[in-house]
């Protein structure tokens, strides 16, 4: 699974400390005073900048787990209204993923509804340093996609599913706060059939079968393929487990498709739902 971290840089809030000192975030003027009459010097009229970047999180439910967040790729946050907010105590650092969902079409031609589409929030307090605490705020998507298949003896069952999720990259200081980040495929299969609600109940006994490619979102993606132990209506049934994990946009996209190993069919009507998936929505 690729991880790539989003970089936040905290300024310090002190007023002891030197103003030119290269860990500050942000490079100030000289407090020397100037003689307007007089021509300035080359480097008083060297233009300082500052790059500044945030975040916005729209208003959403609050999710205490520590199950999920995320991976994405650089940025730099420097002192924007929430960062100084952030470094002075007076705010959580807020960061918010773009949703990630399979095509309509793709949706129409393999037969799978729209259960859910969530979006969620995940709270936690942060050490800075010196004993200092500070909120961060993370939001994050789940779309949950389902289908009723015909299952030997038992008749029809809501046994296919498909769920994207998609989680920002956070990490203050050096510290990555993304508790996927060691993860490999089995475990981050097992971590996400935790968070969807299927009638196949627990999914046991998982083992990686294959790995494959496909074209997703414009890039070349590894596909882990994973057969378990499932049962419905009392009669155990092999169910066959497709995962995608990947950074796109500063976020990571994690796919996965389930349905019964015995219908050859829903391996292609997954892969067509991966192959489909937009982001951000």
């Amino acid at each position: 699974m690729v991880l790539v971290s989003n970089t936040v840089m905290m300024a310090d809030s002190s007023p002891n400390r030197d103003s030119h000192s290269p860990s500050d975030g942000v490079t100030h003027d000289s407090p020397r005073a100037h003689d307007e009459r007089a021509p300035p010097t080359q480097t008083e009229s060297s233009a300082q900048t500052a790059t500044h970047s945030s975040a916005n999180l729209p208003s959403t439910s609050t999710s205490s787990r520590r199950s999920l967040l995320a991976a994405g790729a650089t940025a730099s946050l420097a002192l924007t209204a929430g960062c100084l907010d952030f470094a002075l105590g007076n705010g959580p650092l807020e960061f918010s993923a773009g949703r990630v969902a399979p095509h309509d079409d793709a949706l129409g031609q393999t037969g799978y509804a729209e259960e859910s589409v969530e979006e969620q929030a995940l709270e936690e307090s942060v050490d800075v340093g010196a004993g200092i605490e500070r909120e961060i705020r993370a939001g994050f998507w789940q779309s949950t996609y389902v289908k009723d298949v015909e299952l030997a003896p038992i008749g029809e069952e809501e046994a296919a599913l498909f769920t994207a999720l998609s989680m920002p990259a956070v990490e203050i200081l050096g510290r990555s706060f993304n508790p996927l980040e060691d993860l490999g495929n089995h475990d981050l299969v097992e971590r996400l059939l935790e968070e969807v609600d299927s009638e196949a109940g627990q999914i046991e006994d998982i083992e990686h079968k294959e790995s494959f490619g496909l074209e997703i979102l414009g890039d070349g993606r590894d596909v882990d393929t994973f057969v378990g132990q499932s049962t419905f209506d009392g009669e155990e049934i092999e169910i066959e487990l497709t995962l995608t994990s990947f950074v796109n946009e500063d976020d990571l996209l994690v796919l996965l498709g389930t349905h019964p190993e015995m219908l050859a069919e829903e391996s292609a009507n997954i892969e067509e739902l991966l192959e489909s998936v937009e982001h951000p929505v």
